[in-house]
């Protein structure tokens, strides 16, 4: 497949079955901590994120809107409150946030139990050991590399838990590479883009419809998820 052969990340599901996998896709799950960034905290607990990743996840939405007619859930799953995660979620009027998650399998529930999906039809941006529990449930899995943790992506192929792993670490834009790959799959890269760069009737339609989502912040309290802002 030539798009595939663009990437330098690991196909450890071929790229034509990751094709067909996104057709049942409805919503995209994203890590932060080691996924929008390396990891690193600054004495406020915030890791950042930036403009190129941004973008891609603008661009992953609005590809889906036009295959599909409609919006597509998107959204944060974190273990921790992270001030820069909740900035990019209100500015890009992603669906949700669940911070301070644990256990990052009970998100996944509760998310699926409010839109009336199926954990196959989600596709999971991760990077790390307590990403592996919503991985083993979900559709569509693709891990952001890290040469410091050669065992953990040896257990995570062992295992089957991602689909692709990425060439570029968490610090290096690893979510553009992801959306990148994931719109190439769909045959409609330049379609996609041609209708964001002349601001068609397309993309004005998508992005007010869009800019009307609210952002809406889960955590656990006890043994169950609750709404709360941040």
């Amino acid at each position: 497949m030539e798009t595939a052969n663009l990437f330098k990340g690991r196909f450890l599901t071929p790229a034509a079955n990751i094709q067909a996998k996104l057709e049942k896709i409805k919503a995209y799950i994203f890590d932060w901590d080691g996924v929008f960034n390396n990891g690193q905290k600054d004495e406020r607990n915030t890791s950042l994120f930036n403009e190129i990743d941004a973008m891609g996840i603008n661009m992953l939405r609005f590809n889906y809107f036009k295959r599909k007619g409609e919006m597509p859930i998107l959204g944060i799953i974190t273990g921790e409150r992270n001030s820069a995660s909740h900035s990019l979620a209100n500015r890009e009027h992603m669906d949700f946030v669940y911070y301070k998650i644990k256990h990052k399998s009970t998100a996944l529930e509760h998310l699926c139990n409010k839109h009336n999906i199926t954990p196959d039809e989600v596709l999971f941006v991760f990077d790390d050991i307590l990403d592996l529990d919503v991985a083993a449930k979900v559709g569509v899995r693709m891990m952001v590399s890290r040469p410091a943790n050669p065992l953990l992506l040896k257990y995570a192929e062992e295992r089957q838990l991602m689909d692709y792993l990425t060439a570029n670490d968490g610090n290096n834009h690893a979510v553009r590479e992801v959306v990148e790959l994931l719109i190439g799959l769909t045959g409609r890269y330049a379609e996609t883009l041609d209708d964001r760069i002349t601001y068609n009737d397309t993309y004005r339609k998508f992005i007010t419809l869009r800019n009307m989502l609210p952002t809406e912040y889960y955590t656990v309290e006890g043994d169950g998820i609750i709404a709360r802002k941040p």
